[in-house]
């Protein structure tokens, strides 16, 4: 579970309301004044969590319009000395902890509070005092608040967002290239944080949004889930409804394209993080609340395919994934708009791997039929989609390990 919440879920116009709309500071401050959400309400969090079937959550501690969600001893916008008089990011951490959850934390080094954010050499202490607000945060929160799993940096390096992105050539500002990187007097110091936080937190995770080596990367959207990738840890991020902060009315995502999304993230070999957007009060909006327990439902009677597996050993397809543990290949039949699923797939024989036994629909004890094909394989009759699940799960058995198996096209 992704938390985005802040003083933007007042307005309601999303998390980038400050920079988008351009409010001035002082303006947009005053939203603090109306933020005073249910101290409770991070409980509520943790058990919408749990009863969805996640494993990790992740809070925005600070986002890049500067307000913190915790009593910062470096940056007095935040939670506990404006009205909310709440240290969020501690009551977050007990429940999670006192819950058996795994904690994150998602951190902006970024402020636009901070002119030197646009202009790093033109307002050179301005960026000085926002790296060092960046350096003294992390440290406290990785020292304050008990085990923290992973940090889900974002708006931080020497390349995202670009510093503003624009450049003086002489002759006029220009856009600098997303793939060029600045190469300015300024730099965050990002090597430095991250050997801080492994000191703190010897266990810790880190995300690829600084310029300090990550331990997994991240891809942000829907339309950004990409290929399959064995090779390095990743993650998928998208939003269960409208924008990643609160949007009153915003229509949640269908349990049907939720599946879908976190089946097409597993058989490619990733992790999915799916955002909540809390109301002004600190809770989630009913229908979201629904949809995440329909998702919890459908994963305790599917989780078998979903959860400890790994993506493999053959390639995703527009209709078919396939996950894996043990002995086992779970084949991920997933509806298409262009085409009839299939009736029939072949799976091919592992030479000098292990054999297949027998194949089953997840959760059923009857044996589909399997027919042996000439040069090695089978022929697998499939079954029909039915009405209680997005996919159909065929559980094939083989009398010996499939983790080892290279990745191939089926």
């Amino acid at each position: 579970m992704f938390i985005h919440f802040g003083i933007y879920s007042v307005l309601g116009h999303g998390e980038w309301a400050m920079f988008n709309e351009r409010m001035p500071h002082r303006e947009y401050a005053k939203l603090a004044d109306a933020f005073k959400p249910d101290p409770r309400a991070p409980e509520t969090w943790v058990k919408a969590a749990q009863r969805a079937g996640m494993k990790y959550m992740v809070l925005t501690a600070r986002h890049h319009d500067g307000f913190a969600l915790f009593d910062s001893h470096a940056n007095d916008f935040n939670s506990m000395r404006t009205a909310a008089h709440q240290d969020i990011v501690a009551e977050y951490m007990r429940a999670a902890h006192a819950q058996g959850m795994r904690a994150g934390l998602y951190y902006s080094p970024l402020d636009w509070r901070f002119p030197g954010y646009f202009f790093p050499d033109l307002y050179l202490e301005s960026a000085e005092a926002m790296r060092e607000q960046y350096h003294k945060e992390i440290e406290q929160l990785a020292s304050d608040y008990g085990q923290l799993d992973l940090i889900w940096f974002d708006g931080g390096g020497e390349q995202w967002l670009g510093f503003g992105g624009i450049e003086f050539d002489g002759s006029g500002w220009k856009s600098r290239a997303h793939d060029k990187p600045y190469s300015g007097r300024f730099s965050w110091q990002d090597d430095l944080v991250s050997r801080r936080l492994h000191q703190l937190q010897p266990h810790i995770l880190i995300n690829d949004r600084t310029s300090a080596p990550g331990d997994w990367r991240t891809r942000e959207g829907a339309e950004r889930l990409g290929d399959f990738d064995n090779t390095q840890p990743w993650e998928l991020c998208v939003t269960l409804a409208g924008t990643w902060g609160y949007q009153p009315g915003a229509k949640p995502r269908s349990l049907q394209e939720l599946v879908l999304l976190l089946t097409n993230t597993v058989v490619r070999d990733g992790n999915f993080l799916l955002n909540v957007g809390p109301a002004p009060d600190g809770h989630i909006p009913n229908d979201q609340l629904q949809r995440l327990d329909e998702l919890g439902r459908w994963l305790q009677s599917h989780g078998k395919a979903i959860y400890g597996t790994r993506g493999g050993p053959f390639l995703p397809s527009a209709t078919a994934g396939f996950t894996r543990s043990g002995k086992t290949i779970f084949l991920h039949l997933l509806p298409s708009n262009d085409s009839a699923p299939p009736s029939s797939m072949t799976i091919p024989a592992f030479t000098a791997g292990p054999r297949l036994l027998r194949a089953q629909v997840l959760g059923e004890k009857t044996d589909l039929a399997l027919r042996s094909i000439p040069g090695g394989g089978f022929s697998l009759s499939l079954p029909k989609a039915s009405s209680d699940s997005p996919t159909v799960i065929v559980e094939l058995t083989y009398d010996g390990s499939v983790m080892g198996l290279p990745v191939q096209s089926l």
